[in-house]
């Protein structure tokens, strides 16, 4: 993974989400599965949920960020491993989700350039974005801007 420059805008700040962020994690999230397809999701899970994923998360010694401004939870990132097997071990995927009422703003790219940093500080070399929406141009464009080269696209394959 190439290191990213610091890149936080002034209004920004990122830190480490705690639990009581978790609602407003919820609300972003749930967002984003009802109006996309980038999550795999097609019903926005609860907080109880999402507490878990965090709590996954953060008890494998992974990032789990979120960015405020104006004093609100405007976005999140985390880095989950790839896969399961252990040559995968030294690989993340991750997943970055921003308020639709905060795009354009630099959010996304402050959160994944810290969940890059912090992610090659733990000693991790690969990091995956699977992008379920090859329309999500923002997402795509994000990745590409922070040096992530696509290298797939999955395509309907049967035909009934």
């Amino acid at each position: 993974m190439t290191k990213p420059p610091r890149s936080t805008s002034a209004s920004t700040s990122l830190r480490a989400a705690l639990e009581t962020d978790l609602p407003a994690v919820a609300r972003i999230y749930a967002h984003h599965v009802l109006t996309g397809f980038g999550s795999f999701e097609e019903v926005p899970p609860e907080v109880s949920k999402l507490n878990r994923r965090w709590r996954d998360v953060v008890g494998r010694g992974l990032p789990y960020l979120v960015a405020e401004a104006g004093g609100a939870v405007v976005g999140f990132a985390y880095a989950a491993p790839y896969r399961t097997r252990s040559a995968y071990r030294y690989t993340l995927e991750d997943s970055v989700y921003v308020a639709a009422e905060a795009t354009g703003r630099g959010h996304g790219r402050a959160l994944l350039a810290r969940l890059i940093e912090r992610c090659t500080e733990l000693g991790y070399r690969q990091m995956v974005a699977v992008i379920g929406d090859s329309g999500n141009a923002a997402s795509i464009g994000l990745h590409n801007a922070l040096g992530f080269t696509q290298t797939g696209r999955l395509a309907r394959r049967l035909r009934g």
